[in-house]
């Protein structure tokens, strides 16, 4: 099955996502402001950010913040919603997927040290489509009763290591306002043996190809998660979007928090009200429809932070 991020648009399908609730949102984090000094600037700003919106935003359903996820499937045991259909999740400018990470208008706490997109990233458009595995393991987090096994790979030939993506996924999964905080799941890192769910970094064309094995068209630009795969695409990894340009780390948050999300089986909602913080299954990159940047599902006090589900 897949889901979102920052998530490319289903093909000849429907969002698979089982996140009937995206996704597809990122990511899967979810806090910055993002109110521009000038007129002029914030104009420019808005142009930019619906040029992307458009460019992004998958031909059918579209997954979480980064866009049209694709729902991925859930353990056997587990899996909530079977029927889903495959969805792509555009990561791009709205949480791309959507990993909004701040919540700037709830009491969550902000994710910790952010680090800047750099318009001068060199970013390889292709790679061998091998990948390394994350060695080692985490100790299991959440007192769910669904424990869900993960890897972290990062193919072959990338200047990010295996072991750092490694540490910020889990660090992610930790979170107290991420997806523990259902009181069902906890996740656990391992490097064997057979995982519930593999998180992918990849190039631009080797996620097209990952994801268009379930008919999604990624289109170079955006994430999804489809099977057991949660492909995040190395460009918005690195670039976020212009939401979350000044808060990458965030913006990370967004995507797998977002992408996760799908596994899990939650779908795609919309923006709850003007002046609240974006549900992390909102697809933020086509916009935040009034809300505030959020990377997060659930707030500090462990209420879920979602909108009307999006048909």
């Amino acid at each position: 099955m897949t889901t979102t991020h920052d998530r490319a648009t289903p093909s000849t399908s429907r969002s698979h996502r089982r996140r009937r609730g995206p996704a597809h949102a990122n990511g899967h984090g979810r806090k910055r402001s993002w109110l521009l000094p000038g007129g002029l600037t914030a104009l420019a700003v808005f142009a930019t950010a619906t040029a992307l919106a458009v460019h992004w935003t998958p031909a059918g359903t579209s997954e979480g913040d980064d866009g049209p996820a694709a729902a991925a499937t859930p353990p056997s045991q587990q899996a909530p919603d079977r029927s889903a259909k495959p969805s792509v999740t555009t990561t791009g400018a709205e949480d791309s997927e959507k990993d909004d990470v701040n919540p700037s208008g709830t009491d969550d706490p902000s994710p910790g040290p952010s680090s800047s997109a750099s318009s001068t990233v060199s970013i390889p458009p292709s790679g061998p489509g091998t990948f390394t595995t994350a060695t080692g393991g985490s100790k299991t987090v959440g007192q769910g009763s669904r424990l869900l096994r993960y890897e972290v790979v990062v193919e072959d030939g990338l200047t990010q290591s295996a072991a750092d993506v490694a540490g910020q996924v889990e660090g992610i999964l930790a979170d107290p306002r991420g997806w523990t905080a259902d009181g069902e799941s906890s996740f656990r890192r391992v490097s064997g043996g057979t995982p519930d769910f593999v998180v992918r970094l990849a190039t631009p064309a080797t996620v097209d190809k990952i994801c268009g094995r379930y008919g999604l068209d990624t289109g170079g630009e955006v994430n999804c998660s489809v099977g057991k795969d949660v492909v995040v695409n190395l460009k918005r990894w690195l670039l976020a979007t212009p939401v979350y340009a000044d808060d990458v780390d965030a913006y990370r948050a967004l995507i797998i928090n977002h992408e996760v999300g799908h596994f899990l089986g939650h779908g795609h909602v919309t923006c709850p009200g003007a002046g609240k913080p974006a549900p992390a299954m909102m697809q933020q990159i086509k916009g935040m429809h009034g809300c505030t940047p959020n990377v997060w599902p659930y707030d500090t006090k462990g209420r879920l932070i979602t909108g009307p589900a999006v048909p």
